[in-house]
């Protein structure tokens, strides 16, 4: 990863030149800080040059690039050769994480060529992470190649964080900088760098990579030239670069035809061998990278005989430039950077093969080394830490003696406080005790509001602007009281139920329980006593039908036990509810439409009961009541009455007393006075009445009188199931008071 910088240098160390190329991150793109392609003072693999040039000469070019850049705060990513390197990629069987390590290295024995002692290695996995199968790539190199690339960068202090083979470099630039070349593992492109002794072939996928090194580049130009017209390398060399400008360029590139028709042969032989051993995956072009690049032709030769498009790139798409760094001068290199790139984007963890080739006993120094500082700073301070300590405690030795008399002050508060401490406790405990029997005192209390959520329940049920809205304006008018609007739509079909009265009582056993008869409430003094007394006969009445059940129960156990010699078994569940009488009256003219109507959709057509069915979607919520068996008249039962003054006064709250003349003769002296109800609202009449003529005398059809039945009133008895209704011993008080 990039160092303290972060920013990462690459250096590749070549027959012609050094190349070193410097990357950052630290602006949200990978951006050229800098860059240098220093040559040699001669071609190293040169027939002439001795081992002893060729270090010294490498010497020469890295002394320049420290001496032009400071490389010591930043990781230094470098090549090695690909001759006598290894990548092998295998897929290994479905194992667990954990169990890859030893898998590859189990696969690494028996795959590298070499004595495993004997090599540098690493691996990668190279799968994705949700992929089926398991594949890695394996990577090693002798350790004498791995000395001999670092020996010349540790004798000018160079300290090198990685090592990467060179064509793992160029598939890492590929992957990165032309990632539309290996969009899948079905498509594949040939990054061909063709340096000076050797050309790495690299065939890259989206997660493979197959390299092959073949043994020609640059300097087989030169050689085929220095043959040919019997010169030494420098002027062979000297010759060759000069060739499209020298009269003699037609014999110089018939001098080297022959290395032509032998690199695209091998080129051409090594996609044959890829493809008869990936049939599945298509090359679809090839990247031209490395000096031997410039050769003029070249290019254009190798698309002839490969069939393929060759392309050299003149830029780097993904790279950024620096403000210091020129971008002329850096895209007359870029054939030459391909391997530094790829270098670089590993050191700033943006590159697909990660694997590092450092001896593992460097890379342990250089760890140790870097930390060493740290070692020596944290010594520093504990060393401090320590002196601090001693001469702390001296000084606190010394105010411990002189504040005696303070710490026995302290102590003594410290006593209070956790006799303090004690007492709160024990009020605590009391506290609980009281906390205790107030809940118990409170419970009679805990459900008090369920009876006004059952009225408030009933009443959602009754005619309104939301359950019967065909007639809105008619409820809006009379809660408004305008009663010019409210006449508009005649009485008889006035959908509206006016509520008298409302009994509720709590029962433990809905189903054996019975209603009382419907109370009569008196509307006057003198019918005070016949009403008390009819309530107390209605009450035994209820307390005998009560008795009877129970003991038809009984007798149907013991019928069972004397027949089978077991006893009965209870398979009923007592149900806990509310036995409901609601009394009052309507206008409408059918009654049982608006109470209890057999058409159940749409919604907005369903009657009082009706609603009170559905109490769910009505309130659009887990209502806790339910009505219990509307269809059993046992349970639930309505009882519709004509206001009819000759049966007898209705209930009181239903209209107002009033009287109208009526002429019983015809004539104006005998005129009668009769007793009517009238709306207290409308002041129309409400009870049944005989019709009146124009001049206010009785109709009659055949001698009989002709009535007109106006409103009706109406008795209601019901029952609710509480559906979360408390056990029986925590059951609030059986009767309700009114």
């Amino acid at each position: 990863m990039a160092g303290e910088s972060g920013a990462v240098w690459a250096i590749d160390i070549g027959n012609n030149s050094l190349k070193a190329l410097y990357l950052s991150t630290e602006r949200g793109a990978v951006e050229v800080l800098g860059f240098d392609n220093i040559q040699h003072g001669k071609v190293l693999s040169g027939g002439t040059v001795t081992e002893a040039e060729k270090e010294e000469l490498i010497a020469i070019s890295l002394r320049k690039l420290v001496t032009k850049y400071d490389l010591s705060m930043d990781d230094i990513v470098v090549s090695v050769p690909s001759q006598n390197s290894f990548a092998r990629f295998v897929n290994l069987p479905p194992v667990e994480a954990k169990k890859i390590p030893e898998m590859v290295q189990f696969e690494a024995v028996q795959q590298i060529p070499f004595g495993i002692n004997d090599v540098q290695w690493d691996w990668q996995l190279m799968s994705e992470p949700d992929s089926p199968e398991i594949k890695v790539g394996i990577f090693a190199i002798k350790n004498e190649i791995i000395n001999a690339a670092l020996n010349p960068l540790n004798r000018e202090d160079i300290e090198v964080s990685h090592v990467q083979i060179a064509p793992m470099a160029l598939y890492n630039y590929l992957l990165y900088d032309r990632p539309e070349l290996v969009s899948s593992d079905n498509q594949a492109a040939v990054v061909l760098n063709i340096g000076a002794d050797n050309t790495d072939l690299v065939v890259c996928t989206k997660s493979s990579v197959w390299q092959r090194c073949i043994l020609l580049g640059g300097n087989s130009f030169t050689k085929a030239i220095a043959e040919t017209f019997k010169l030494n390398f420098d002027k062979a060399e000297k010759l060759k670069r000069t060739a499209p400008v020298s009269k003699y360029a037609r014999q110089i590139f018939q001098a080297m035809r022959p290395v032509f028709n032998d690199l695209a042969s091998e080129v051409q032989r090594s996609i044959g061998f890829y493809n008869s051993s990936n049939p599945n995956t298509k090359i679809v072009r090839i990247i031209a990278l490395g000096g031997g690049t410039k050769l003029r032709g070249l290019k254009k030769y190798l698309e002839q005989t490969l069939q393929l498009p060759v392309e050299r790139p003149d830029s780097f798409k993904k790279l950024a430039m620096g403000s210091n760094v020129s971008q002329a001068k850096f895209h007359e290199n870029v054939f030459d950077f391909g391997i530094v790139y790829g270098l670089a984007l590993q050191g700033l963890g943006l590159a697909k093969i990660e694997s590092n080739l450092l001896p593992k006993t460097i890379a342990r120094s250089r760890a140790w080394a870097s930390k060493g500082r740290y070692f020596v700073a944290a010594a520093c301070m504990l060393l401090g830490v320590s002196l601090l300590c001693f001469g702390r405690t001296g000084w606190d030795k010394l105010n411990y003696d002189k504040e005696n008399n303070t710490r026995q002050l302290t102590q003594r508060m410290i006593d209070k406080a956790q006799e303090a401490s004690r007492q709160l406790d024990n009020i605590d405990i009391e506290r609980s005790d009281l906390n205790i029997i107030l809940e118990k005192e409170f419970d009679a209390f805990r459900y008090r509001e369920i009876i006004p959520q059952l009225y408030e329940t009933i009443f959602s049920a009754l005619p309104n602007e939301e359950n019967t809205p065909e007639q809105a304006n008619l409820y809006k008018a009379f809660e408004n009281g305008n009663i010019t609007e409210v006449k508009k739509i005649p009485r008889s079909e006035r959908k509206q139920m006016f509520l008298t009265n409302i009994e509720i009582k709590y029962t433990g056993d809905l189903e054996n329980s019975v209603f009382g008869e419907a109370v009569s409430y008196e509307r006057n003094a003198s019918m005070a006593a016949d009403g008390r007394d009819q309530r107390a006969e209605m009450e035994q009445l209820r307390k005998q039908k009560e008795e009877e059940a129970r003991q038809k129960m009984e007798e149907a156990r013991m019928d069972l036990d004397r027949r089978y010699g077991v006893e009965a078994e209870e398979v009923e569940e007592k149900i806990p509810g509310f036995v409901v009488t609601i009394v009052g009256y309507t206008p409408y003219g059918k009654p049982y439409e608006i109470i209890d109507p057999t058409v159940k959709n749409p919604s907005d057509a369903w009657g009082f009961l009706t609603r009170l069915d559905n109490l769910d979607e009505l309130t659009n919520s887990n209502s806790p009541f339910e009505l219990f068996n509307k269809r059993d008249s046992r349970d639930c039962k309505t009882e519709l009455i004509e206001i009819d003054l000759d049966q007898g006064l209705p209930p009181a709250g239903i209209g107002i007393e009033d009287t109208r003349e009526v002429n019983a003769g015809g004539t104006q002296d005998n005129v009668e006075v009769e007793d009517i109800l009238i709306d207290p609202l409308t002041k129309e009449i409400i009870c049944t009445v005989a019709e009146l003529d124009e001049n206010g005398k009785e109709k009659s059809y055949n001698g009989r009188t002709q009535y007109q039945t106006n409103d009706h009133w109406f008795v209601i008895n019901l029952k609710f199931v509480w559906k979360d209704a408390p056990l029986p011993d925590e059951s609030p008080q059986t009767e309700i008071p009114q």
